[in-house]
């Protein structure tokens, strides 16, 4: 006979532990000490089992009722209703240990070889300055949007809209590896669009072309008595307009000076491609001075304090700066420079320009069917460059 609701209220305890059958296997388990469990028993492939339900009256007799309904219908799946249980116990566990910080730094490890260093070395002090101190202990899995968005306002707060992006962005593939390794339901940083501060991306400080002759004539008559070093810096970004990070890191082993080509590895490239620039007469010859001073190994830029290590990111900065030009020029800037003076003073089209950058072409569509290299046309402008360059400085 089936149970009523007034049989399990009035259960009183006795010496030893006893049953009350309900139906269907279920029954009710009440314990010496007074308290009640309901229980479902069933066979799983002939062997007997036993599934805790929950206790009474948390769990009333309909409610009791409908997790045994629900038990058998796992059964019918030929699922054991127990086991699963357990996984389900275990899995929410594992989350609750998932923190947002132990998920993190699982993720650097797995991207950091698609990284420079000095890139994963960013992505990490990010994460530690702006994430750990606040939401580190959090799990992945009970992580809201909140969350997330407290850390973005502290940020902002001390006037940092631009690393407040950076932070979500980041935070955003965080949450994407942890979907996709089963410690989050989905990414919640989707949610926050349009929830920070805009704000207006400056570019780098950069002189025009009619502003080149009066740079070229300061760095000749070098009246702040810059180290020769970077001088040569200053002169060589110039001439090849690459990253700052590109030149200063460079070392020998890159060049051919025979050739005239300069191949930039992949891992030091932003979009992770070998360049090859091509080197001028003007530029070969710095080359070969800079080789005489330092030896040919190593570093083309040595540290004046240490052989061993490369001139600081902030030596051609700086050097524009005393040479007169702070805030209007940097190392940065000449790419800028040589992009709209080769367009409008020597004639050459953007897309030739544009692959001396290293830019990749800006569409999905453009990147799969574009691959020109424009190689021969870029030999060709670099030495028109220089000699722009020289006919400057002879003019001014």
């Amino acid at each position: 006979m089936s149970l009523c609701d007034l049989d399990c209220r009035h259960a009183k305890p006795r010496d030893k532990a006893y049953r009350m059958f309900d139906s269907g296997g279920l029954y009710l388990d009440v314990m010496p000490t007074g308290k009640r469990i309901w229980r479902y028993r069933y066979k799983f492939h002939g062997k007997e089992k036993l599934l805790t339900i929950g206790s009474y009256p948390a769990n009333s007799l309909l409610k009791a009722r409908d997790k045994r309904n629900a038990a058998q219908q796992t059964l019918e799946t030929g699922i054991d209703p127990s086991q699963e249980k357990q996984d389900q116990k275990k899995l929410a566990r594992f989350k609750q240990a998932q923190t947002v910080e132990l998920v993190a730094l699982d993720w650097h490890r797995y991207t950091y070889d698609t990284w420079t260093p000095k890139h994963a070395s960013h992505i990490l002090n990010r994460l530690k300055q702006n994430v750990f101190p606040f939401i580190g202990n959090h799990p992945t899995a009970s992580l809201t949007v909140q969350h997330i968005l407290a850390c973005l306002r502290k940020i902002e707060d001390r006037g940092s809209p631009y690393m407040a992006r950076r932070v979500l962005q980041i935070m955003g593939q965080v949450m994407r590896y942890a979907v996709i390794t089963g410690r989050a339901e989905r990414d919640i940083t989707t949610d926050l669009k349009g929830a920070l501060k805009k704000y207006r991306k400056g570019h780098y400080a950069a002189i025009s072309s009619d502003e080149l002759p009066g740079l070229i004539k300061a760095i000749e008559k070098n009246k702040p008595r810059l180290f020769p070093q970077t001088i040569f810096a200053i002169k060589l970004i110039m001439l090849t307009f690459v990253r700052t990070s590109e030149l200063i890191n460079a070392t020998w082993n890159e060049f051919d000076l025979e050739s005239g080509l300069w191949i930039i590895p992949a891992e030091r490239m932003k979009m992770r491609v070998d360049h090859r620039v091509p080197l001028s007469k003007q530029a070969i010859a710095i080359l070969r001075e800079l080789q005489e001073l330092y030896g040919k190994a190593g570093y083309i830029l040595p540290s004046s304090v240490r052989r061993d290590k490369p001139i600081s990111n902030n030596t051609i900065l700086k050097g524009l700066g005393r040479l007169g030009y702070e805030k209007t020029m940097t190392g940065h800037g000449f790419r800028a420079l040589a992009m709209s003076t080769i367009k409008e003073k020597l004639g050459y089209r953007h897309e030739v320009v544009d692959r001396q950058l290293a830019h990749l072409p800006r569409s999905v569509v453009d990147q799969a069917y574009d691959r020109a290299q424009f190689l021969p046309e870029r030999m060709k402008m670099m030495q028109e460059w220089a000699d722009y360059i020289d006919r400057l400085s002879k003019n001014s």
